[in-house]
């Protein structure tokens, strides 16, 4: 598994190591001790799972401290884009973002540290989302930036996604 720093720090890409043969593929995509090595330190406590069709846009997402949580993610099934910001008030690359092509066929993870916002766009039906938090969910912790803010430019190659209707309401990266 290697772990590969992106232009936001802490934020990894995570390439695991994967074993073919003609009966299938074998890959260990979490090893608590090689995270740890990695500076992955916090501790998996609520594991999520989505399945959405093409088109769904869910995000961005982030829950307030002191309830703030790190996220591993991946995709089962499918593929997404996912986009994570930058929302750290202190860090040199506050309100930038970072994307990433998430699929089945690629096995890529992301870790995303507390501090970021998070979405992803399905690109295509019935694509299966899973992530590890390290904190558990705090419903009244819970907000979002607006997807589309023009003060991010987030190209999501899509100009109008399926979203919920909490997160067509979401605040402006300006108002956070």
């Amino acid at each position: 598994m290697t772990f590969e720093k992106t232009n936001l720090e802490g934020l990894l890409l995570i390439k695991p190591t994967v074993f073919e043969d003609k009966r299938g593929y074998f890959f260990e995509s979490y090893n608590a001790d090689t995270f740890v090595r990695a500076g992955i330190n916090g501790s998996f406590v609520q594991d999520n799972q989505s399945m959405s069709d093409k088109g769904v846009l869910r995000g961005l997402h982030y829950q307030k401290e002191p309830y703030g949580q790190g996220k591993l993610v991946r995709v089962l099934q499918g593929s997404v884009l996912d986009v994570a910001v930058d929302i750290r008030k202190n860090s040199p690359t506050y309100g930038m973002h970072f994307k990433q092509l998430l699929s089945s066929e690629n096995k890529l993870m992301l870790w995303i540290p507390t501090g970021f916002a998070h979405g992803f766009l399905t690109l295509e039906d019935k694509t299966v989302f899973f992530y590890k938090c390290t904190a558990l969910y705090n419903k009244a912790s819970e907000a979002a930036i607006r997807w589309n803010d023009p003060d991010l430019a987030i190209e999501w190659g899509i100009t109008a996604p399926i979203v919920s209707e909490k997160d067509s309401q979401a605040t402006f990266f300006n108002n956070y």
